[in-house]
């Protein structure tokens, strides 16, 4: 048994997608396109795509790659949950740079 921790859910979700991303063959970037199309089909909130977004950092992901997979993908989910995601992934990008920008400020 592992030892308690402050923080046992986030823990318990980084945990689950570690083991995903072991068990998975696909390249990074496209196991991160295809977790954002699911995130679009669940109507995820930002903070899940915000989860994805330091991921992709280390890949040769592009905006343009993002955007194909919303069109790809809006005729099966539907114009709703793609402007729906559009919405939040914006916010979560709007987050990540917050965070960003107070990490430098606090490291400065």
């Amino acid at each position: 048994m592992t030892s308690p921790s402050e923080t046992p859910v986030l823990d318990t979700l980084a945990a689950m997608t570690l083991d995903s991303v072991e068990r998975c063959g696909l390249p990074m970037d496209t196991f991160l396109l295809t977790r954002i199309a699911a995130l679009v089909a669940m109507d995820a909130p930002p903070m899940s795509y915000l989860a994805h977004i330091g991921a992709a950092d280390g890949t040769d992901l592009t905006a343009e790659q993002l955007q194909d997979v919303l069109v790809a993908i809006a005729p099966i989910v539907g114009t709703a949950r793609v402007m729906s995601a559009a919405g939040h992934i914006a916010e979560a990008l709007g987050l990540a740079i917050a965070v960003a920008e107070s990490d430098m400020t606090s490291g400065a």
